[in-house]
């Protein structure tokens, strides 16, 4: 079994683990455990303001968006709920009304 560090603000033996950091009981102070990275959360998606978007948002297109395959397009200004965040190049999915079903780039939307 390996030996805990002392702890550095009281010195105290009794530390312990937990998750990524360390703790101790007698002055509550946590640190990082050496040689591992802190814990990272997903990939931050912001729109095109630099706002950070998270699943559920309503956005607004900002820009008229040509659909692949079809003669229609998205207007600027067309307000899409409750979108979805994913992993890819067009990180947003989507239900637009009219359209149906689509992936949308967070560059060409805003935060309502």
């Amino acid at each position: 079994m390996s030996e805990l560090p002392k702890c550095p603000e009281c010195g105290s033996e009794y530390t312990y683990e937990d998750g990524a950091m360390y703790v101790c009981p007698e002055c509550a102070h946590e640190w990082a455990i050496a040689g591992e990275p802190p814990a990272e959360d997903e990939s931050v998606i912001r729109d095109a303001n630099g706002a950070v978007l998270t699943k559920g948002d309503t956005v607004t297109v900002i820009k008229d968006l040509k659909i692949k395959g079809s003669s229609t397009s998205v207007k600027v200004g067309t307000k899409v709920k409750n979108i979805r965040l994913v992993d890819g190049d067009h990180d947003i999915d989507c239900k637009i009304d009219g359209i149906g079903a689509m992936k949308l780039k967070s560059e060409f939307v805003r935060k309502v």
